[in-house]
């Protein structure tokens, strides 16, 4: 098990590329921890709202939302609501991020915000502590995807098997490396998740080779296949899990919050 007095772990789930896969694992893979018994708040930070309404939350009923936290008039308990899945809970976002930035912009802190939010204490409707804060992150590297990376422990970077897929990752690394220089000197690369990876397609099984021989260890075992139903899940406002538990995309986000819990482990003693 992993020492839960490093609690919570921030995790941002990120990639400068729209489309491989972001959103989809940030809500797939907390649901997942949530179902082997991990306390999990996912903070949506994407104006979009997706990971928000992928997980059946209303944006347009709250009245408290990750742009309040940021702006520092709300605690991020407060943005805090619990889902229909037991331990999991999201802070959901509104279009309002969209100028969070301009905002905030005049501030020192402006890249510690969300940080500064996790540092005063989050917990649970019920108390508990928070055993995993995923940071679902715009498909962009602005303030909100700082505050997130300056906020983390790692950063898990879901990558589409597709063929551009190594240059839109070297751009990643080379913006975590300029993030790790000037903000925060402890985040690193929690792992690389192949994601979208179609059995039919050649194309797919060499992106999977490239990919590993490239960045070795860095990428789980775990690879989230092609699935029509991890597709149909947010129209529903479930998570994949939830919509269809024995389908091939949900068995993979399971097998992957088992990966992650046990790189926890190795990373624990780079924890800050």
């Amino acid at each position: 098990m992993v020492d839960k007095t490093a609690r919570p772990r921030v995790i941002t789930v990120a990639n400068q590329k729209g489309g491989v896969g972001k959103t989809t694992t940030a809500i797939n893979l907390g649901t997942a921890l949530a179902a082997i018994g991990q306390n999990v708040l996912i903070v949506d930070l994407d104006p979009q709202g997706n990971a928000s309404t992928g997980i059946g939350i209303d944006k347009l009923d709250r009245d408290v939302s990750t742009y309040h936290v940021l702006i520092g008039e709300k605690s991020l308990s407060e943005a805090s609501v619990s889902t229909n899945i037991p331990r999991l809970s999201v802070a959901p976002s509104t279009l309002d991020l969209l100028g969070v930035e301009l905002e905030i912009s005049q501030y020192d802190d402006r890249a510690y915000r969300l940080k500064k939010s996790i540092a005063d204490g989050v917990v649970t409707a019920n108390g508990d502590d928070f055993d995993y804060i995923l940071v679902d992150c715009p498909p962009s590297l602005n303030l909100l995807t700082i505050n997130a990376m300056a906020a983390s422990n790692s950063i898990i970077v879901p990558l589409q098997c597709e063929f551009f897929a190594l240059e839109g990752l070297s751009q990643l690394l080379a913006t975590v490396e300029q993030i790790k220089q000037s903000i925060n000197p402890n985040l690193s690369i929690h792992g690389i998740v192949l994601t979208m990876f179609d059995s039919r397609n050649n194309l797919s099984a060499q992106v999977v080779d490239d990919v590993r021989q490239h960045m070795g260890e860095a990428v789980y075992k775990t690879v989230i296949p092609r699935n029509v139903r991890v597709s149909e899940a947010p129209s529903y406002g479930k998570p994949a899990l939830l919509y269809d538990f024995k389908c091939s995309g949900s068995q993979a986000y399971l097998k992957l919050a088992s990966e992650v819990i046990q790189r926890e482990n190795l990373l624990k003693p780079e924890a800050a």
